[in-house]
């Protein structure tokens, strides 16, 4: 049975990326061929004669399993730009029914396959879809990274009722220190837990402390993976 989920932010730069990353880490130390996609880049750079998305690179070194580009990254948009800007400007339509199925390759190739959104849960991709809509598509559990700092709360709360509003799963959130300046972090933690599981039912899956040139698999030491493997095995069989 392939486990998959869809990992989305509260905002962009937060460390949606390096979260996946730890989760792709901490699905292989759990035995499992693990995988990601990140559907949809904005923003390349050329290496090689290839365009290549910093992102996508650092979800791939996680990986134990590699996907062709093609698959892991179906919409590479060279625009570090909003997607529906950059997609426009290249003349691409960022076609969802060709992500669904890049998805289910690269569930026939692994046992873990993580889906990385593009910034927070509902940002433009065409003139009449975004990011929850891909989300839906696909029919994933969700992972909500939680960037800490001043707003935060608010921020995630709306997140998860977006999320519940289009009928999908929270499986679970994580806290990213990203602010070390922050005050009073473990209390706003604590007013994150007790709200995302009274309301959703989403249990905290780790806390990742600021960790600066840390790696992936330092972070996926702070997430409970078995707790949230378990979640998503139930939710897959369901």
């Amino acid at each position: 049975m392939t486990v998959s989920l869809f990992v989305t932010g509260t905002d962009t730069e937060i460390g949606k990326t390096f979260v996946s990353a730890a989760l792709l880490r901490g699905f292989a130390r759990a035995g499992l061929r693990a995988t990601a996609l990140k559907p949809i880049a904005a923003g390349a750079y050329e290496r090689d004669g290839v365009w290549r998305n910093e992102d996508a690179d650092q979800l791939d070194a996680a990986s134990t399993v590699l996907l062709p580009p093609e698959i892991r990254t179906p919409f590479l948009l060279r625009e570090p730009a909003a997607p529906h800007i950059a997609a426009a400007l290249e003349g691409v339509t960022l076609d969802m029914a060709r992500i669904v199925e890049c998805h289910a390759q690269a569930c026939r190739r692994a046992d873990a396959v993580v889906v990385e959104g593009v910034g927070g849960f509902r940002v433009p991709l065409t003139a009449t879809a975004d990011t929850a809509d891909l989300a839906v598509a696909l029919g994933l559990p969700v992972v909500l990274v939680v960037g800490m700092r001043l707003g935060c709360i608010s921020h995630a709360l709306l997140t998860a009722e977006a999320i519940a509003a289009r009928g999908l799963k929270l499986a679970g959130w994580v806290a990213n220190r990203i602010d070390p300046a922050m005050t009073f972090p473990e209390e706003n933690i604590d007013a994150l837990r007790e709200r995302l599981a009274a309301r959703y039912g989403a249990p905290l899956v780790g806390v990742v402390p600021h960790l600066p040139g840390a790696s992936a698999d330092d972070a996926a030491g702070h997430l409970n993976i078995d707790a949230l493997l378990a979640r998503l095995r139930a939710h897959a069989s369901a």
